[in-house]
């Protein structure tokens, strides 16, 4: 097969959608940058693509809530092409306003009978940190190796909450819960700063029950390059090749190869 084709979809107000093609071109994928007007005038554009990405930003400012509004567009105007495009194998990734908007459009966590929501931060201010990440990949290609990760945040809406704390419970049992905010020792944290926002179970990142719809709050494609890390000037003998926040790009990029 040929390299898989990637859509970064971007709208007024994203800002990571450079930052977001630069880390699929550096794992191999064909990239398109595609504003969302020119999406919801030719909707077929999804079906030449493996990858649908969904990046990090201020998504229409915000004005009604974090993705409230392009999630609304998303769900209203291109719903049964995202199903078809998701049905058929396709990948969809949503980072920090990503995940917003795929929670806020029903596609995650998938259930249409369970309501998840992200809230405003317990510190009630903007998180700008970076954070420890305890990875549980299960079924998601865009993750392979448990263990733990680091990646930075920056977010004021990212308090992953559902209806009823017994449904957090489940989407963890059902292996949907793909990420956690994680302690120095490496375990789930509820505790500020290792917990940004106090997501209940520790939540920073879940998929849908296929794996395949994947959304996130930190931001892995501002680690796709060692020096990028704050402290990498301490680890000049054993500087890794890519960041952390590489492998979830080059995970979905081998999965669709």
């Amino acid at each position: 097969m040929g390299r898989p084709r990637a859509i970064v979809l971007r709208a007024p107000g994203t800002n990571c959608d450079e930052e977001t093609v630069e880390a699929w071109q550096q794992a191999g994928a064909e990239v398109e940058s595609i504003h969302i007007g020119r999406l919801l005038e030719s909707p077929g554009l999804l079906n030449g693509s493996q990858i649908l990405t969904i990046p990090g930003g201020f998504s229409y400012g915000d004005d009604l809530g974090a993705g409230r509004i392009l999630a609304s567009r998303l769900g209203a105007v291109l719903g049964e092409e995202i199903r078809r495009f998701h049905d058929r194998g396709g990948l969809i990734l949503g980072i920090c306003n990503g995940f917003q908007v795929l929670v806020r459009a029903g596609l995650l966590p998938g259930d249409p009978a369970k309501s998840a929501t992200l809230a405003h931060n317990d510190s009630g201010r903007f998180e700008s940190r970076w954070i420890r990440l305890k990875v549980n990949p299960g079924r998601c290609p865009f993750l392979s190796d448990s263990g733990t990760i680091e990646l930075p945040v920056a977010h004021g809406e990212g308090k992953f909450l559902m209806g009823a704390n017994d449904d957090v419970r489940q989407l963890e049992d059902l292996g949907q819960i793909v990420l956690q905010y994680a302690d120095e020792a490496g375990n789930p944290s509820q505790e500020f700063p290792a917990n940004p926002n106090g997501s209940a179970r520790a939540v920073a990142g879940i998929c849908d029950a296929t794996g395949r719809i994947f959304g996130l709050m930190p931001h892995p494609e501002r680690y796709i390059d060692p020096l990028q890390h704050p402290r990498w000037t301490r680890h000049l003998d054993e500087l890794p090749e890519f960041g952390d926040g590489m492998r979830i790009f080059t995970n979905a990029v081998a999965a669709c190869s």
